[in-house]
This record gives structure tokens, C-alpha cells and sequence, in this order.
């Protein structure tokens, strides 16, 4: 059988094998079932979803014909790193490096610094508006998760809060 898109054929083999990985690794907890769910039952159902969406794109690769083959280009590198790094930044200034004394700046920073590195990732970089997408994503992130769950983690700078 021939790959009539390697696009939709590799991105459909990446989906499967990240689903089986969280399905698998579900089952290492409870599952429970429908009415008491444990704390693996979603992660199950998540990878099972995943896995399922994951085959129909692969079968929809190999029977559905498409006018190039749609052909998988080179990385996007620049996208990719600043993606990743934004990530990686938020979580160092959201609960710091103790181990090498580097304190924890809070949800608040941890977002602004999140936004604006990974608006870096696109084509252009608008500071206006990527500062007011930082502005809603803080307040909004406050309010959902400090004011409305009551979740306990650092929101401001350790060093200004004590």
C-alpha cells in the first residue's frame, strides 16, 4: 500500500504512539470506571482517543489521493526551539531552582515571560499585542486557578512577597 500523504501519514503515526504511550502508562493507576473515575481514567481514555485519531489519519494517508503527495519539509527550528523554551522558561520562573538558589518569580511573571518568548516563534512580533494577550492570560489564569480552584502556588516574586 502506498503513502498518498506523508504528512497526514507521519502526524497520524505520532498521535498513535503518543496515545499508546498515555494509555499505557494509565494503567499504572487506578482506573475505576464511569461514575468513580480514578486517577487513571482519563489519561486512558485521552490516549485511547489519541491512538483512535491517530489510525484514522493514518488510513486516511494511505487511501485518500492527494495531488503532490504532500511531501514532509525540513524542521522548523526556530518555531520549535522558542516553543519549547518558553515552556521551559515558565516553569523555572514559576517555582524557581532552589538547588542552585534561583527563586521563584510566580504564576504572574512565569506567564508574561511564557507569551512574549513564544510570540518570538512567529513571523512577526507585535509587542502591543502580545502584551495584551499576556495581560488577559495572567488575570484570567489568576482568576481560574488562585480565585475560582484555590490552588497554592507562588503568584508574585518570592522576594517581594517574603
Amino acid at each position: 500500500m502506498k503513502i498518498k500523504s506523508q504528512k497526514d501519514f507521519f502526524s497520524g503515526l505520532m498521535f498513535m504512539v503518543v496515545g499508546i504511550a498515555f494509555a499505557w502508562g494509565a494503567t499504572t493507576y487506578t482506573i475505576g470506571e464511569g461514575a468513580r473515575m480514578g486517577p487513571g481514567y482519563f489519561p486512558l481514555v485521552l490516549g485511547v482517543l489519541l491512538a483512535a485519531i491517530g489510525a484514522f489519519t493514518i488510513f486516511e494517508a494511505l487511501v485518500v489521493e492527494t495531488e503532490d503527495g504532500e511531501p514532509i519539509g525540513s524542521f522548523a527550528w526556530k518555531p520549535l526551539s522558542f516553543i519549547i523554551g518558553s515552556n521551559v522558561v515558565f516553569g523555572i520562573l514559576l517555582g524557581g531552582l532552589p538547588s542552585i538558589g534561583f527563586p521563584s518569580f510566580g504564576l504572574i511573571v512565569g506567564i508574561y515571560a511564557l507569551v512574549f518568548i513564544a510570540a518570538m516563534a512567529g513571523e512577526e512580533f507585535k509587542f502591543k499585542e502580545v502584551l495584551i494577550l499576556a495581560t488577559v492570560l495572567a488575570v484570567g489564569s489568576y482568576l481560574a486557578f488562585i480565585v475560582l480552584l484555590k490552588l497554592q502556588f507562588p503568584v508574585w516574586p518570592s522576594f517581594i512577597v517574603g
